[in-house]
């Protein structure tokens, strides 16, 4: 299994958005892409909110 670096992802990113993306495109891809990196990170260390749960807070509101 081959894992990039964080800055190749990022650039990755980045190439794979269209020549036309202006800099706030890419800030927001960027920081989705550490939000996701964020939320994978919880996942696998086990800090997550089982789905049931969030159904319930959710009815809550």
């Amino acid at each position: 299994m081959h894992t990039q670096t964080t800055k190749q992802e990022a650039l990755d990113a980045i190439q794979r958005l269209p020549d036309t993306a202006d800099m706030e495109e890419i800030m927001y891809r960027l920081y989705v892409l550490e939000n996701i990196r964020r939320g994978q990170a919880d996942a696998d260390q086990g800090k997550t909110t089982p789905a049931d749960q969030v159904l319930r807070d959710i009815q809550t509101w």
